[in-house]
C-alpha cells in the first residue's frame, strides 16, 4: 500500500516557515543551536507526559521514549530536573490587564464623557477600589507597581494616577515581551492544532485578511485603521467576558472554569529576499 507523504511534507514546510522568525529571534538573543535542541527535548517530554497520557495508566519513561524518539536516559534526566517556571508572571499579567481594561470600561470610574477618571491611591472611587472590584485578592500596590513599570499608568503632579494606554502592552522590558511571545504564539498553535483534529465538529475561529501587493505608502494608514478597529473589537469582547468572569461572581466560583480569549495581530513583510547563490566559504 502506498503511503501518502503529503501531510508530512506539508508539516515539514509549515515547521520550517514558523521556525524562521523564531530562529531569527534566538540568534539575536545569542541562543545557540545546542540550547534550542535542549529546549526542544524538554518540550517533547512534557508533551508526551501531559498530552498523550493513557487513561488510568501512570506515564512511564519507556513510553515517553517511544513517543519522542529520545533515549530513556535523556527522558529520565529531564523528568528528574523539571524546568524552572515562574507562575506569578502569568498571574501578574492577567490581573494587571484586567484592572487596566476595567479602568476604561467600568462606568463608576469614568467621566460622563466616557474618559477614565484620574484616581487617588485609596478612597471610595480610587485605584485601590478599582483593584478590589476587578482583581480579586491581588494587593493594590503590586498591581499599581506593575502598571507603572510597563508604562500603562502614570503618576500626575497632583498625586493622582491616570491610564496612558488602553491595553496592557509593555512598552519597555525585554522579559515582558518574551513572555508574551511564549503565551500568544502557543495559543495560536494550540488553536490550529485543535482545528486540525476537531475543526469539523468543533471549530475555533481562526481567520486573517491578507493582500500580497500593497503599496508601501498605504501601510501607515492601514496600521492606524487596523489598530483602532481591532482595539474596539477586543474591548467589546472583553466587556462580554467580564460580565461572565467567575472571579467577579461569588456564587460561580465553584463552577468549572476555562481560559478563553481572542487574539488579533498585525503583520507586514517586505517583498523580495536576499539571494543566497553568492554565499561563500570562509577562508581558513
Amino acid at each position: 500500500m502506498d503511503v501518502d507523504h503529503r501531510p508530512r511534507l506539508a508539516l515539514d514546510a509549515a515547521i520550517l516557515r514558523l521556525l524562521r522568525p523564531l530562529v531569527r529571534l534566538l540568534i539575536r538573543h545569542a541562543v545557540p543551536f545546542r540550547a534550542f535542541c535542549d529546549l526542544a527535548k524538554r518540550a517533547y517530554v512534557e508533551a508526551a507526559l501531559h498530552d498523550f497520557a493513557l487513561p488510568d495508566k501512570k506515564p512511564s519513561i519507556s513510553r515517553v521514549s517511544i513517543l519522542t524518539g529520545l533515549t530513556r536516559k535523556d527522558v529520565q534526566s529531564l523528568v528528574n530536573e523539571p524546568a524552572e517556571v515562574n507562575p506569578e508572571a502569568g498571574e501578574r499579567y492577567n490581573r494587571a490587564a484586567r484592572v487596566l481594561t476595567a479602568w476604561i470600561r467600568d462606568p463608576d470610574f469614568l467621566h460622563a464623557s466616557g474618559k477614565p477618571r484620574a484616581l487617588a491611591g485609596e478612597g471610595t472611587l480610587s485605584f485601590g477600589a478599582l483593584v478590589r472590584r476587578h482583581s480579586g485578592d491581588m494587593p493594590t500596590r503590586a498591581v499599581l507597581d506593575e502598571l507603572l513599570r510597563v508604562g500603562a499608568v502614570r503618576l500626575r503632579d497632583d498625586g493622582l494616577y491616570e491610564p496612558v494606554a488602553r491595553a496592557y502592552v509593555p512598552q519597555t522590558g525585554t522579559l515582558d515581551k518574551l513572555n508574551i511571545l511564549g503565551n500568544d504564539v502557543a495559543d495560536l498553535i494550540d488553536t490550529i492544532d485543535h482545528n486540525l483534529q476537531r475543526g469539523t465538529a468543533d471549530p475555533r475561529f481562526q481567520r486573517k485578511v491578507m493582500y500580497h501587493s500593497i503599496d508601501v505608502q498605504a501601510l501607515p494608514a492601514f496600521r492606524r485603521l487596523s489598530a483602532v478597529q481591532a482595539q474596539a473589537l477586543l474591548e467589546r469582547l472583553d466587556g462580554w467576558l467580564a460580565a461572565r468572569d467567575a472571579d467577579a461572581a461569588p456564587d460561580a466560583r465553584d463552577s468549572p472554569r476555562a481560559r478563553v480569549g481572542m487574539g488579533i495581530y498585525y503583520f507586514e513583510e517586505q517583498l523580495g529576499s536576499p539571494r543566497l547563490d553568492g554565499l561563500h566559504e570562509d577562508s581558513r
